[in-house]
């Protein structure tokens, strides 16, 4: 069963609905979840109650039948109420379409399949910085996984894990249920933002892994990626760039909302208003503008993405580029503006709204924590690597 173009317009308009309700609920206790910086447990099955984790697959599993660059919005709707969630469902987008790209049809059809009637959710092992590496390496009949990660964001909590390991010297994309014995997830998440994220360590002790459970046809390991394949990278980078907006939208709407009740004009303004202030009148434009612009370079970096998704497994190495330069463009731009208007939002709002009770800070702090995942200086280098020299990001997991 596939839906019409205007019952999934419909849909579409009504998770993005859910998405908007889901993050006013989670802004009002953001501050003090953030302050509890416990697991995130709750928030995920509230993700799971309102139908948010199976977007992706197809109506007649139980999903809604989106595309990636959809599900993208619907993490940057998150983003406004709670970046760390946001993160969460970020990653857990990404993840699904792992099997899309690297699993045989009948692999990928089968967790499709399970994602939407199961409305599983997903955690990620993929940070391949940090710990000692995750080694896949034949056992009997099987497999087994051991080593361990510094980072590993939603793996505790995850119904099923995408885990990244090595296998000799080739790179292989495992799918297996999480808690599985063997796994442990180690060392408290405590950091200064994204605290809601489960991104601590894991471990892999003897984990029993079944030859179906890999990616990809036999033999194990013994081919090379395609451009298409690649674009698994991209997935991510185009998550940060999504869930980077929705924190400074969500951001610039709490700090005018306090503007308006709270604030007061300097004393040499020459007005009785706040938001008449001349001053803050000009941040706010200039915060606004900037937050505009982001998204919509967000937007075309999602419309490249999917063009190049659609194109399918005939996508060719500089297709894969345009679309992977695309997203590039827009994480050195979000991550600047995204940064400098949780900055600058006190500039509008005044000293009263530092108090620790409103938890303001919290968007600077998740911002300046994930935009050190992976060096934003490099991705302006790959873009000007391809502008000028027309020579592409070699494939990695972080390119």
């Amino acid at each position: 069963m596939t839906a019409t173009p205007n019952a999934a317009r419909d849909r579409y308009a009504e998770l993005l609905d859910a998405a908007d309700e889901v993050a006013l609920k989670l802004r009002a206790t953001a501050a003090e979840r953030d302050r509890a910086n416990q697991s995130p447990r709750a928030e995920v099955e509230l993700l799971r109650e309102r139908d948010l984790l199976q977007v992706q697959e197809p109506v007649s599993y139980g999903g809604a039948g989106l595309n990636y660059a959809q599900a993208c919005q619907l993490t940057r709707r998150i983003a406004r109420g709670d970046t760390s969630i946001a993160h969460l469902l970020g990653y857990h987008y990404a993840q699904t379409r792992i099997d899309r790209l690297f699993g045989t049809p009948e692999q990928a059809e089968a967790q499709s399949r399970a994602n939407g009637t199961r409305r599983l959710f997903w955690g990620g092992v993929q940070n391949p910085r940090g710990g000692s590496g995750i080694e896949l390496t034949r056992d009997g009949d099987g497999f087994r996984l051991d080593g361990h990660r510094t980072f590993a964001s939603g793996a505790s909590l995850g119904d099923q894990l995408s885990v990244i390991a090595s296998y000799g010297d080739k790179l292989v994309f495992t799918s297996i249920p999480g808690g599985r014995e063997g796994f442990r997830s180690v060392g408290k998440w405590d950091n200064m933002g994204q605290r809601l994220t489960d991104s601590g360590g894991v471990e892999f002790t003897g984990v029993r892994v079944d030859r179906s459970e890999i990616l990809g046809p036999d033999p194990v390991g013994e081919y090379e990626f395609t451009p298409y394949q690649t674009l698994v990278t991209p997935h991510w980078q185009l998550a940060f760039v999504n869930f980077y907006v929705g924190t400074a939208e969500g951001a610039i709407a709490e700090a005018l909302s306090w503007t308006r009740s709270n604030a007061t004009p300097w004393e040499t303004s020459g007005v009785d208003r706040a938001t008449d202030d001349p001053y803050i009148l000009e941040r706010t434009g200039e915060i606004v503008s900037d937050i505009r612009a982001a998204a919509l370079l967000a937007d075309r970096a999602g419309d490249a993405l999917q063009a190049a998704l659609d194109t399918g497994p005939s996508l060719t190495a500089e297709q894969r580029a345009d679309a992977a330069v695309a997203i590039y463009e827009a994480k050195v731009f979000t991550t600047k503006v995204c940064l400098d208007a949780a900055s600058r939002l006190f500039e509008i709002q005044g000293a009263r709204a530092t108090t620790a009770a409103y938890g303001f800070d919290r968007h600077w702090r998740n911002l300046r924590t994930h935009t050190v995942h992976d060096p934003v200086a490099y991705k302006a280098r790959e873009v000007a690597d391809w502008a000028l020299n027309r020579r592409a990001p070699e494939f990695s997991l972080y390119r």
